[in-house]
């Protein structure tokens, strides 16, 4: 199943309007879509290394952009939307045992949910019904996806097609990876 959806993004990197498109997934993908936005970044900085830096920024800010739409829903439209999302990437039973952790570790939730695999729409829509400061969740996303981005997007700039031969010739060890991750971060963020 991942390769087709690799090769999907891997067909969408190759537009002329690549860019808005990356725009449209980042933003997307911080609300509900479940492929990860570095599938379209990293065939965009090899075709193209000098607009590194303007893939990294695009996404980084479509994806904030996103993640207010995430805190809206949670805010105010938890009851018909939210749980809906939540119950999809299968987080509705820790909702109550999310809120607690909120209280005191609300901007380290939001940056661990920005920088790691963990599903950060989950993380936008309990923000937003949590009712953390917009502000501190903006900035925490913004700092934390900023970084993650700019990570890829800096060595994909400086290595190149070694790395997308890397990750190509071991899709499902680099899928499985980012999953225990994922998981890693999960539990980082439920047992703090």
């Amino acid at each position: 199943m991942l390769r087709p959806l690799y090769d999907w993004c891997l067909r969408l990197a190759g537009r002329k309007n690549a860019l808005p498109v990356l725009g449209g997934v980042s933003f997307l993908e911080s609300v509900i879509f479940p492929i990860p936005v570095e599938a379209m970044m990293v065939p965009m900085v090899l075709a193209h290394p000098a607009r590194a830096w303007r893939i990294a920024l695009v996404a980084t800010v479509t994806s904030i952009l996103g993640a207010v739409v995430g805190y809206y829903i949670g805010y105010a439209l938890f009851e018909t939307i939210g749980t809906q999302i939540v119950a999809l990437y299968g987080y509705a039973e820790q909702m109550a045992d999310f809120r607690q952790s909120y209280e005191e570790y609300g901007a380290l939730i939001v940056a661990i949910g920005a920088f790691t695999p963990i599903p950060f729409k989950v993380v936008t829509v309990t923000s937003g019904l949590v009712e953390m400061n917009l502000l501190t969740f903006v900035l925490a996303g913004f700092f934390a996806r900023g970084i993650r981005y700019f990570i890829v997007c800096g060595l994909l700039w400086k290595f190149g097609p070694p790395i997308r031969t890397f990750v190509e010739d071991r899709l499902n060890l680099v899928a499985a990876a980012v999953g225990v991750v994922g998981v890693l971060g999960f539990l980082l963020v439920r047992f703090l």
